[in-house]
């Protein structure tokens, strides 16, 4: 008998989310090591490299990992030719790049301000080399629906990365400094790329100049199109080195805002989570006679939980906050911000799956490069004056420019009926119980006694939340 596709494709979901999810959650649990044994400059330090290695991981790819799911699917193409030319051209490239970073790595330390770090160029460039041939080869597994061995090596690679940064900073006997985190990033990078041996032998390289043009073709634009977005979450980053406060603090107010955005990575994870089972029930449910009502019931209880994330961060803020070290803590209060930003990024997602339910794809484009603007524009103007907290509202005007934009292109191009009042009914509910926090956070001592009343509030927020969903039934 066949495989169920539908519970083939939940099954799936379930094991790929498993290791992203697993990557997050050891990432977050590093928070306190990083914020306790490195100094909030060098944790800056760190924090610029993986802005680095995040954009250009995008541009060596060539999007050829979307552009091999494409033909390998393709009447009339050969898909042992479609991986083989993916890879061979991904190797040439990035090995390119990995020479240039290796014979130009002092000249590239110096003008970066890490003269004597030239080792930390070569770890960045070796990282982005064993990812970028890596990633076509874990879109080869995909493909496969060899989704068990992916997971595995995605979790031996997040094992070695932990196992590498328990013994850098905990073993070896120097002082610990930033280049730790990225050559434990970098050991994990190359063993997972030695794993991958096997798997390229059998493949037996073959090179097609006509299937490569037509995968370049069809790719190219798509990591175009994919930049802003990445440039979008990352850009902040870069630009402390340019426009913070003070040309010798910027790496320090780096940390800290770093830090504190690891603290609201709680919100992000759920949306992660939610992210992975919504977008395939999205597209199974797409032609339900239903199907619009039920995606407007599903923004309501989304927003209604994130408010529950939110609330619950933010009420117990006192406990959270010690997962950082006490240099870093005098940035906790952008969390809320950034919760903020990541909720109205969660909400984005919802509204913006009319472009892929109805084809228009290239208006993702117009609205990302928007929100890309109007980020520069927040850091550039105001990081000067402000620092970090520019950055953290320069996240929250460009997500929330990105949602109105699709939103109200959806309700022309793809109409679902959202109740924006219920919708503004849960977020003021949230802001109410948000202001009963504050106040008590002035008003009530000790800290327990705060946390009391905290968790009456979030439960106030929970029960009148609950009455108001329950009022609306859920499309069949």
């Amino acid at each position: 008998m066949a495989k169920n596709p539908l519970k083939q494709l939940a099954g799936e979901t379930a094991i790929y989310g498993f290791s992203s999810i697993l990557a997050r959650v050891l990432n977050f649990l590093f928070v306190p090591i990083y914020t306790r044994m490195l100094t909030q400059v060098q944790y800056g330090v760190v924090t610029e490299f993986m802005a680095y290695i995040a954009i250009l991981q995008v541009v060596l790819v060539l999007g050829l990992e979307t552009g091999c799911f494409r033909f390998a699917n393709k009447e009339g193409e050969d898909p042992r030719k479609v991986y083989s030319g993916a890879l061979l051209t991904v190797f040439g490239l990035n090995l390119a790049f990995l020479a240039c970073m290796v014979a130009f790595a002092d000249p590239i330390s110096s003008a970066l301000g890490y003269e004597g770090y030239r080792a930390l160029i070569v770890y960045v460039a070796a990282i982005l080399f064993c990812d970028s041939i890596t990633a076509i080869l874990f879109a080869k597994l995909r493909q496969e629906h060899k989704a068990v061995k992916f997971a595995v090596l995605k979790t031996v690679k997040i094992l070695t990365e932990t196992g590498a940064n328990l013994l850098l900073f905990f073993v070896y006997p120097a002082q610990p400094d930033f280049t730790y985190p990225i050559f434990a990033i970098f050991i994990s990078c190359v063993l997972c790329l030695v794993l991958f041996v096997p798997d390229i032998l059998r493949l037996r390289l073959i090179w097609d100049s006509g299937v490569v043009g037509r995968m370049l073709a069809y790719s190219l634009p798509l990591m175009v199109a994919s930049l802003p977005g990445v440039a979008n979450d990352f850009l902040d980053r870069v630009l402390f080195r340019y426009f913070d406060t003070s040309s010798e603090a910027w790496r320090a107010s780096l940390g800290v805002y770093q830090a504190a955005v690891k603290l609201a990575v709680i919100m992000n994870l759920f949306i992660q989570m939610f992210r992975y089972a919504a977008e395939p029930f999205f597209f199974q449910r797409a032609r339900d006679k239903n199907s619009k009502e039920l995606y407007a019931v599903v923004m309501e209880y989304f927003t209604a939980f994130c408010g529950l994330v939110f609330l619950g961060v933010i009420g117990y803020i006192d406990i959270i906050s010690l997962f950082l070290g006490r240099d870093f803590r005098v940035g906790v209060g952008v969390v809320p911000i950034m919760l903020l930003s990541y909720m109205l990024l969660g909400m984005l997602f919802n509204v913006s799956m009319w472009y892929k339910l109805s084809g228009k794809t290239n208006m993702a484009i117009w609205i990302t490069l928007t929100g890309l603007l109007v980020t520069t524009v927040v850091n550039v103007v105001f990081m000067p004056r402000y620092s970090y907290w520019a950055s953290a509202y320069g996240h929250l005007a460009s997500y929330l420019v990105m949602f109105i934009l699709s939103a109200a292109l959806g309700a022309k191009y793809y109409p679902i009926p959202y109740k924006w009042l219920r919708l503004g009914v849960i977020i003021l509910l949230m802001g109410a119980a948000y202001a009963g926090i504050r106040l008590c956070d002035g008003a009530i001592d000790p800290m327990w006694g705060r946390l009391g009343v905290n968790t009456v509030l979030i439960l106030a927020y929970c029960g009148a939340a609950w009455l108001l969903l329950r009022r609306r039934p859920i499309p069949a």
